[in-house]
């Protein structure tokens, strides 16, 4: 795309997203949605040029979040490989303990017929994702953003094909490690875990029947999440060189360990694919905007994923941000002002910072071996087990349907 005219009024240029995974793509969506063809979205990654997907990890999509690809068009074409949580148990035990006893349980609906969450295969979201953007038409560009320059009227975003586009706004939806938060100068503050996440597939002989268990283990949570068919996906929390231990070791002996953990509860199981492991930290961006730039998903905050809320919060992110710019257009306004951008942030900073609070205490409460504190945890547990409508308010809040909801994530049209 060349550059757009010095001409254009500030409203009628183009939004600029960099990062093409399930936080840009789904935000290009929302926009084109609520804003029509009149506004030009463009999606530069480098990694759009890998088609089809190649991602063989696995996303638990909360029912908010759901609800958000159902109102974008996308939730029927990822639905016939996604597997409905159908049920939870959560255990606390130590690793050679002879049982696991289950001091929590939910069922899988917030609402009749509609589970919590579902297991979701990356690889299919993504294909879902890029093909609906292409049949919206929104451009996609498979190269990097190089650079950018913003001003009070717009921002000249540079592509590394020497591309220049005259935006509005420039959207920074490119991870962890963001090039465009760094350039923009947005300090981040968090800590390192000194913990791995091990990621795993594994094949079993029974059905799983749609539930996922939890399990609380010394080193950290042991999370068995279904998958379509006798397969599930492991997230296996072990401090950092016990992972890369495990991780290293031969096919023989990895099952031996992943034995140890998963039991025997659904028969022989056996790893589908490599192990991995990836180190596990927390951190939020100082500011989640700055002159003309937005920061959503990684690129904003990154959480322990004890409770699986890691791209369930950056779908929040994308479903605030397209609802204030949507409402902005509507009223004639700057997509990329201040004031616009002001609106994003207050609206994502307090959950984020009340998520992270959330999963650093639970990481904390959890992975360690002080009997005191498994005492405690164990009451927790089991008080709310029987309280139900305590155990209602954590569905809730577990399947995104708390606080000030915007309307993507109740399958509201923009």
């Amino acid at each position: 795309m060349t550059r757009t005219s010095k001409d254009c009024m500030p409203a009628q240029r183009s939004i600029v997203i960099c990062g093409g995974a399930f936080a840009g793509l789904a935000l290009a969506l929302a926009l084109r949605q609520g804003l029509g063809r009149d506004i030009p979205v463009i999606v530069a990654d480098p990694a759009l040029a890998s088609k089809p997907s190649r991602d063989p990890r696995a996303t638990a999509i909360v029912a908010a979040c759901r609800r958000l690809f159902e109102a974008l068009g996308v939730w029927g074409q990822i639905a016939p490989t996604a597997q409905p949580i159908t049920d939870m148990v959560v255990t606390d035990s130590k690793l050679d303990d002879a049982t696991r006893p289950v001091f929590l349980t939910f069922a899988g609906n917030v609402e009749p017929g509609e589970p919590f969450a579902h297991m979701v295969e990356n690889r299919y979201l993504i294909d879902a994702l890029v093909a609906r953007a292409e049949a919206e038409g929104i451009e996609l560009r498979a190269t990097a953003v190089a650079s950018f320059d913003s001003r009070a009227d717009g921002v000249d975003v540079t592509l590394a094909d020497g591309t220049i586009i005259e935006a509005s706004l420039l959207v920074a939806a490119d991870g962890a490690r963001s090039k465009l938060r760094e350039r923009a100068g947005i300090a981040t503050h968090g800590w390192d875990y000194d913990q791995s996440g091990i990621v795993v597939t594994v094949g079993h002989e029974r059905d799983h029947n749609g539930r996922a268990e939890e399990h609380f283990l010394p080193a950290g949570p042991f999370a068995i999440l279904p998958l379509t068919g006798k397969r599930s996906s492991l997230v296996w929390t072990e401090n950092r060189t016990e992972a890369a231990r495990i991780t290293a070791l031969g096919d023989d002996e990895f099952h031996g360990e992943l034995e140890q953990r998963f039991g025997l509860h659904l028969g022989e199981v056996k790893a589908l694919d490599k192990p991995r492991a990836f180190p596990l930290g927390y951190f939020v961006a100082r500011s989640f905007i700055a002159e003309r730039l937005a920061l959503i998903g990684d690129a904003a905050h990154v959480i322990h994923p004890i409770a699986g809320q890691g791209l369930n919060m950056g779908l929040k992110d994308v479903a605030a941000l397209a609802e204030v710019v949507v409402d902005a257009a509507r009223l004639g306004m700057d997509l990329g002002q201040a004031d616009v951008l002001e609106r994003y942030q207050r609206w994502r900073r307090f959950d984020t910072m009340a998520m992270g609070v959330a999963t650093n205490s639970l990481n904390f409460l959890f992975s360690n071996e002080s009997t005191l504190l498994r005492t405690v945890r164990d009451i927790g547990l089991g008080l709310v087990d029987r309280t139900p409508p305590l155990k209602s308010l954590f569905i809730r809040q577990a399947a995104g349907l708390s606080g000030e909801v915007p309307r993507l994530l109740k399958g509201e049209a923009l």
